[in-house]
Formats: C-alpha cells, sequence, structure tokens
C-alpha cells in the first residue's frame, strides 16, 4: 500500500505527517518504508545522521545500476526503514528533462519493493513538478494536509487538476485517502471557522482526525525522534495514533 502525502503549499506539516504516521504505522505492527522525495530531507535527517547518507534516492531513480538495497537504511525505530533524500534530488527535474520515462522512475523502483512492506509512505516537496508527478504515479492513495488559515484552499484546485491528470493516464488506481487539517490552534476563531469550511468543500474525505499545534511536534525532529517517543503522551502522539488507526480503516 504506497500512500503519498502531498501539498504544493509549504508550511502544512507533509514531512511531520509522514514521519509520525510512518512510526506509527510500524508500531502498529506493520512493516513500513518512508520514502523521502523531498529535497530538503527533513524525513531522513530526522531519523539518520547527515554523514550515513552516502547513496540517496537522487542516485536510486537516476542510476540504472543501483539497487534499492543499497540505498534504503533501517532507522531506530522497529520495523521502519527509510529511502533517504539528499540536496541533490533537487537537480532531478533538470536531469531528466525529455526522458520519456521520467514521471515512472520512482514506480519503476516501487514495483520490487511494495511486496516486502506493508505500508510505504511518500514525502514530498512543496511543488507540483516531476518529484511530485513521480510520487503520484507510483502511489495508490494521496493524503492531504491542509493548515487551517486563510489560505488553505490555495492552490489545492492545481493539486486536484494534478491528481486528474495522473488518474487519467499513467495512474487511474490513484485514489485521495483523505484531507489532513494539520496545525489546528482551538483557541481561535478564525481556525475553528476554516476548519468548518475545509470540511464543506471536502465532505467526507476530511479525516476525523486533526491535528493540533503543538511545541512537541516542532521540536521532536531536532532530537533525531518521532514523537511516540520523544513525547509519547503529548497530544501529538494521540493524534497521530488516532490518525494511524483511521488511516488503516479506510485501505
Amino acid at each position: 500500500m504506497v500512500i503519498a502525502i502531498a501539498n504544493q503549499k509549504g508550511g502544512v506539516g507533509k514531512t511531520t505527517t509522514a514521519i509520525n504516521l510512518a512510526a506509527a504505522l510500524a508500531r502498529a505492527g506493520n512493516k513500513v518504508l518512508l520514502v523521502d522525495l523531498d529535497p530538503q530531507a527533513n524525513s531522513s535527517l530526522t531519523f539518520l545522521p547527515h554523514d550515513a547518507i552516502e547513496l540517496s534516492i537522487y542516485e536510486l531513480l537516476t542510476d540504472g545500476l543501483i539497487n534499492s538495497k543499497e540505498v534504503i537504511k533501517h532507522t531506530s525505530v522497529p520495523a521502519l526503514d527509510i529511502l533517504p533524500s539528499r540536496i541533490s534530488l533537487a537537480k532531478f527535474e533538470s536531469k531528466l528533462i525529455g526522458e520519456f520515462d521520467a514521471p515512472f522512475r520512482l514506480k519503476d523502483k516501487m514495483d520490487g519493493l511494495v511486496k516486502a512492506y506493508d505500508f510505504v509512505i511518500i514525502d514530498t516537496p512543496p511543488t507540483l513538478g516531476l518529484i511530485t508527478v513521480n510520487a503520484l504515479v507510483a502511489s495508490d492513495y494521496l493524503i492531504v494536509p491542509i493548515q487551517p488559515s486563510y489560505f488553505a484552499l490555495e492552490g489545492t484546485d492545481d493539486l486536484l487538476d494534478t491528481v486528474e491528470k495522473v488518474r487519467a493516464r499513467p495512474n487511474p488506481n490513484l485514489q485521495v485517502l483523505g484531507v489532513l487539517i494539520t496545525l489546528l490552534d482551538k483557541r481561535t476563531t478564525l481556525a475553528k471557522d476554516i476548519h468548518e469550511q475545509i470540511r464543506q468543500v471536502f465532505g467526507e474525505k476530511v479525516f476525523e482526525t486533526v491535528i493540533s499545534k503543538s511545541v512537541r511536534l516542532e521540536e521532536s525532529p531536532a532530537f533525531k525522534e518521532s514523537i511516540f517517543t520523544f513525547a509519547p503522551n503529548s497530544s501529538g502522539a494521540v493524534e497521530y495514533t488516532r490518525l494511524c488507526e483511521e488511516v488503516m480503516r479506510r485501505v
């Protein structure tokens, strides 16, 4: 089961969700692979020291001689592996200009990996370029994190148009698993109002679970941990556990 987490708007909690959903799924007894498709490599650096990443997903996608087993790393979370990224991934689009199979590079690599894992979670960059298209082509499902702000719905039409274009040809099986409201500040009336607006727009696609704004969630990557080991009794740990349960029910 391959799930991409995407929204071209930055700062909406994509990486936080990728890290903690992957960790929650592993804690629930699943074998999980976290694929870091963001050149910023924040998912990778949450679990690995920088000097431990000798080969990255960039080399895997651009060099046909490199095997995925050479790139995948184990993490400190039992049953959670990671396909790490580095800043070199920023060269991906220019490297593959004119290549007819460019949108399928990740899918071709995933075909040999999916059987080894119960879930593959893909973290994507805040763009709708070739990297994100690779994630959508390779995925069964899409989760869209949205922050409840005035600009929350800005750009979602472009994302959904891209999803439809992917569904039209390269990946007709792609489904939107759900829209996840993140960084919710329950103290403000504005957040509550926009929360309701998002539910009116997306209806039953919106997850019942909401991820609250949390200092603990922001701090945990700096300590190279998921929220479950950094602050296991925090609201973030409870909410990502609930999201994990809801994801498993939906798929």
